[in-house]
């Protein structure tokens, strides 16, 4: 260090960088650790300006937080990790010093153009941590005296050495952070979710239900609903329902957007029964709503279906659900209930036509609304379990307790896939009439 020119005299220099070690290990805040490099660089190299940029691996760009000459406040800048000086240095990941800087030709001169500044000499330094891996570029802008020596270099280099451990550091600090409060959102977004699904079935002494909801994810792109009306609108699980209820929907992909889109659809069904719409009013207006509120690509496949508890028919409508079957307990064979449209929010205005399909359920038929999440489960070399296996667990079950056939085709579907969990979202409403 005797022999900078243009750097501090020796003891000066060591007592900054004793003082920048101790701001560099009291924070790991990224803001105050960059603050800190770019602050010592320039006042220990005696130089202008000083820029710190980070590394960002996955975009491979070099980021610029904070630097001397910008104004606070300012968005962060990103360039490509090969450009300019500093991408010079980056990826030759060698200290990199320039006495003109308009004479090479790596050199962007439009910053200067555009700030007015005259960029003369610079001094890069790669910011490499304990394992040789790239964290970031230090560049220092006009040395006082003209240019940066070799002195210079190696107190740049000292300073780096340091700054790369303390970036490191602070990123992974922050990266933890960012990952806690995105767990706790998460988190948050899924006991909504979850509470939103119904806390009980309606009991009645003729028919046997059982419903579940297994997220791909945090969150799951499928809803479903399951509840009792009377004399055309919602009631209590404690009053005697004359029609029940059942809805069953999917938002393509899975996680949190998905989540909204398909719990939206369940909240217009609930406030469409509760203002005493029919099922095709209902359908009707959902199309229409979410036509204009789901992003272009995005859809909702959706099964509408009331069961009058006294005649056991059942009315039904489906957007794009499907498959959907009723097993036949006297025949044992599966009656598919096709679609009547496409998904919800694909053709707009809306749909037009005629009432809902109308069955009628027998004594131990069995009613099978599950979504693709069960038929799509994929083995490790890549073959959907499929209709048929879904089929024999019905079959092979239709005796047992509505309850028992969603535990059988849960174990089912992970079995085949030989994982805990599928690539998309399962959700099932399994009901039997008993007598």
């Amino acid at each position: 260090m005797s022999g900078t020119k243009s750097g501090a005299a020796p003891a000066e220099a060591l007592r900054q960088l004793l003082e920048l070690s101790k701001k560099l290990g009291e924070t790991s805040d990224l803001a105050s650790v960059l603050g800190a490099v770019i602050n010592a660089l320039r006042d220990l190299l005696q130089a202008d300006r000083a820029t710190v940029f980070t590394f960002d691996s996955r975009s491979e760009e070099l980021v610029i937080h904070v630097a001397h000459g910008v104004g606070e406040g300012g968005a962060e800048v990103r360039v490509p990790a090969s450009a300019g000086i500093a991408g010079a240095c980056a990826t030759s990941k060698r200290i990199i010093n320039i006495p003109d800087a308009y004479a090479d030709p790596r050199f962007n001169r439009d910053v200067d153009r555009r700030t007015g500044y005259v960029t003369k000499s610079i001094l890069a330094v790669p910011l490499l941590d304990d394992e040789g891996d790239l964290v970031g570029v230090a560049q220092v802008l006009n040395a006082r005296s003209g240019a940066f020596d070799d002195g210079d270099s190696v107190l740049a280099q000292g300073i780096a050495s340091q700054a790369a451990i303390a970036l490191r550091r602070a990123q992974l600090i922050a990266d933890n952070i960012d990952r806690a409060r995105l767990l706790k959102e998460m988190a948050v977004a899924k006991e909504i979710q979850e509470g939103a699904f119904p806390k009980g079935i309606p009991d009645h002494p003729a028919f046997d239900v059982a419903a579940r909801s297994t997220p791909a994810e945090d969150c799951g792109g499928d809803s479903f609903d399951v509840f009792g009306t009377r004399e055309g609108t919602l009631c209590s699980r404690d009053e005697a329902a004359d029609q029940l209820v059942l809805f069953l929907a999917d938002a393509t992909g899975h996680g949190v957007g998905p989540a909204i889109s398909s719990m939206q659809a369940r909240g217009m069904m609930r406030m469409g029964i509760r203002l005493g719409r029919s099922i095709e009013q209902i359908a009707h207006e959902m199309n229409v709503q979410l036509s204009e509120d789901l992003p272009p690509g995005r859809f909702i496949t959706a099964f509408i279906a009331a069961l009058d508890l006294i005649t056991w028919q059942i009315k039904v409508f489906s957007a794009g659900q499907g498959p959907i079957y009723i097993y036949r307990f006297a025949s044992d064979t599966f009656e598919e209930i096709e679609s009547d449209t496409p998904p919800f929010g694909i053709i707009i205005p809306g749909f037009g036509g005629g009432p809902c399909r109308t069955f009628e359920l027998g004594v131990g038929d069995i009613l099978l609304l599950i979504t693709d999440g069960y038929y799509e489960a994929q083995s490790p070399d890549h073959k959907c379990w499929g209709e048929s296996a879904v089929c024999r667990v019905i079959r092979g079950l239709r005796d047992a307790p509505c309850e028992s056939i969603c535990d059988a085709l849960d174990r089912g579907a992970l079995e085949f896939a030989r994982a805990a969990h599928t690539d998309d979202d399962r959700t099932a409403i399994i009901l039997r009439r008993r007598f």
